[in-house]
């Protein structure tokens, strides 16, 4: 076991701050059907990227929430603002599990 409560509840704090900011900016979540006139390709990297939010992710996926192209969102003055934070909450948490892994393997104090 890592022992490393604080820094658990700080970047997971961060993590899901991040999320549900993102989420209350009006920010829209990516899969590969939001096509939005463009290429199903182009929506693969920031998909990755949100998929870094694992079951934050999951659970607005089964729950239709945060992917639907509703105009009232996209008219919100905030809401690039909040794809970015959805964006930066699945990064680092992925910088977050590397960090975990680098501890376990004792490559990192």
């Amino acid at each position: 076991m890592l022992q490393s409560w604080y820094r658990a509840a700080l970047m997971g704090g961060a993590v899901w701050l991040c999320f549900v900011l993102g989420l209350a900016m009006g920010g829209h979540m990516f899969d590969l059907s939001t096509g939005q006139g463009s290429s199903p390709l182009l929506q693969v990297p920031p998909m990755v990227a949100n998929l870094g939010s694992g079951a934050l992710y999951m659970i607005c996926w089964l729950l239709g929430f945060g992917f639907a192209d509703d105009p009232a969102h996209a008219a919100r003055a905030t809401y690039e603002y909040g794809n970015t934070f959805l964006l930066i909450a699945g990064l680092l948490n992925y910088l977050v599990m590397l960090d975990a892994f680098d501890i376990a393997a004792g490559r990192k104090s």
